[in-house]
């Protein structure tokens, strides 16, 4: 086949129905009618001779064809989309735009009150739109619609572009007066009743079964290697909350340790190390190939890395 003789809009017809999965939602989105869109899938079809989208139960399902030639054509769009652009210069302290991020509690308490600082003096009239990890999935941030996802990821897509921010040790929170204190071991620990705080990912949550420890994170883990188990009594995806209950009641919360450090001046909270190892944990940002050579975009991925580079010294 002759590359000359294809119409290479054909290509960016595809990338639209294999991401809108509907004729009519991609005829939408190119802004032409849907007979227009249909006679472009079946010159598609004709192309690559396969079906590529199948009409099913669950709506039009791209063939296996499809599904290879997805990553492909969506990786040329952007390259060719990033070639044309025209080189423009960013300037944060005059900048109206607003970041929409998706961020976990932990990195809301920890890394974003340091760029929030940074963002009042550099760049004033910035917004960012914090927003959380079930109200986003893995196609927004690769469509572009969410600027970036910071949080811990236990994988992601190979599309995106990454980088870890820093890594952090474990710590345990309690309530100063809480009598462990004075004698704090594994066993002390096991006997004692926890606070489980995570959310890791993208999407919502459906709960959490206390009896799935594969399911429970890094600490769990941990402890069912020695062949032990904690009493977790309270599951929240919120790291104020507990800090607040540990503070407030005789349990113990182990999260992260810049977590932790929140209360590090409160007289009322003690943290301690864990009595067992838990490896340490990467807080990473994550964003798509179609971002990667925006001047806001840069700016803003030197910025955090400035800002956590600063907090960890």
């Amino acid at each position: 086949m002759n590359i000359a003789k294809v119409d290479l809009n054909l290509l960016v017809y595809l990338d639209v129905l294999l991401r809108e999965g509907s004729v009519t939602k991609a005829a939408i989105q190119l802004s032409i009618t849907q007979p227009a869109m249909s006679n472009g899938l079946k010159r598609l079809r004709d192309l690559f001779n396969d079906p590529l989208l199948v009409r099913t139960s669950d709506g039009m399902t791209p063939t296996k064809r499809a599904l290879e030639l997805q990553p492909i054509i969506r990786d040329v769009l952007s390259k060719l989309e990033t070639s044309i652009q025209p080189e423009v210069e960013f300037e944060p302290t005059t900048s109206h735009r607003t970041f929409r991020i998706m961020t976990s509690d932990y990195a809301e308490s920890t890394l974003l009150m340091g760029l929030i600082e940074r963002l009042h003096t550099e760049a004033p009239n910035i917004t960012l739109d914090l927003i959380t990890p079930s109200d986003v999935t893995f196609h927004d941030v690769e469509q572009g619609r969410v600027d970036m996802a910071i949080n811990r990821f236990d994988d992601l897509p190979l599309s995106f572009h990454q980088k870890v921010i820093w890594y952090d040790q474990f710590s345990c929170v309690m309530a100063a007066k809480n009598p462990i204190i004075n004698d704090f071991n594994l066993q002390s620990y096991l006997n004692s009743q926890h606070i489980w705080v995570s959310k890791t990912g993208f999407g919502v949550g459906v709960g959490i079964d206390p009896n799935e420890v594969q399911k429970l994170g890094w600490v769990d883990a941990e402890l069912t290697k020695l062949g032990k188990k904690r009493d977790i009594r309270v599951f929240t995806r919120h790291y104020h909350a507990a800090l607040q209950l540990a503070k407030t009641q005789n349990l113990i919360a182990t999260l992260p340790s810049r977590a932790a450090r929140i209360y590090a001046d409160d007289p009322d909270i003690a943290i301690t190390a864990p009595p067992f190892d838990i490896p340490p944990i990467a807080l990473k940002m994550a964003w798509s190939a179609l971002l990667h050579h925006d001047a806001g975009h840069i700016w803003l991925r030197k910025l955090i890395t400035d800002v956590a580079t600063q907090m960890s010294e």
